[in-house]
């Protein structure tokens, strides 16, 4: 990890903070869209390192509790499952009150499998929101680059078209960009090694915040999905004067 990381992701979550303190507090539903892609479970160069989706298990175990009293939220996991590489988008659930305890299951019980439909996954999670006539989050985890085929920047100007109040964030976590895995003439705009996910943020007002360790992940999911940093916000401003 590099010595400007820490820095980078203090000033998306600043950010992100901004963006959250213009929001209607809580009333928005979210889906978090959870990559179980089989690159979760690979190992890296350094063998004793956990593997990603071991300390996502972890992010997401130390988030949720935090998020869900306040906002409902559902769940998609796309990767494993008994259909082709590609095929496998699982809705879990819509979005529910205090989702913590079905969703940090859920991500325990995952065994990554498959490759990474980003868009389709996206457009799904988009449509459990009912996204064309009420306002809802998608918050996107994933460690890599889309590799089905999909057209996330393409996909992202049709949600801010179609949409009653959609925003998309994107957390990139440890993520790795293979550029020769497809050929996607999207990919070329993101060349400095963001994943072409990030466009989804881009195009629909939301954030790209980039992961490297549990701590920065679980960060991220509170940024993103919480609402506690809306009062927390207008306390400092008051304090500030």
């Amino acid at each position: 990890m590099n010595a400007l990381a820490p820095l980078t992701l203090a000033l998306s979550l600043a950010a992100s903070a901004t963006h959250l303190a213009a929001a209607p507090g809580c009333a928005a539903d979210a889906m978090l869209v959870f990559d179980g892609s089989a690159s979760m479970d690979e190992l890296g160069f350094d063998i004793q390192e956990a593997t990603r989706i071991v300390e996502a298990r972890q992010a997401v175990r130390e988030a949720m509790p935090d998020i869900t009293p306040y906002r409902r939220v559902g769940l998609l996991v796309y990767g494993p499952g008994p259909l082709d590489a590609c095929s496998n988008i699982d809705l879990r659930f819509g979005p529910i009150a205090d989702a913590a305890t079905p969703i940090i299951d859920a991500v325990e019980a995952l065994d990554p499998r498959g490759l990474t439909p980003l868009a389709a996954s996206v457009r799904q999670a988009a449509e459990a929101l009912a996204y064309r006539s009420a306002p809802g989050i998608v918050v996107l985890v994933t460690d890599g680059n889309e590799t089905c085929g999909g057209r996330p920047c393409a996909l992202g100007d049709a949600l801010a078209r179609e949409a009653a109040d959609l925003t998309v964030h994107v957390i990139g976590f440890k993520v790795v960009v293979d550029f020769f895995s497809w050929d996607n003439p999207e990919q070329q705009t993101y060349e400095d090694g963001k994943t072409v996910a990030k466009c989804l943020a881009d195009r629909t007002g939301g954030l790209f915040v980039s992961t490297e360790t549990v701590g920065e992940l679980a960060d991220a999911l509170r940024t993103t999905l919480g609402c506690a940093l809306i009062g927390r916000v207008k306390d400092e401003a008051t304090a500030r004067g």
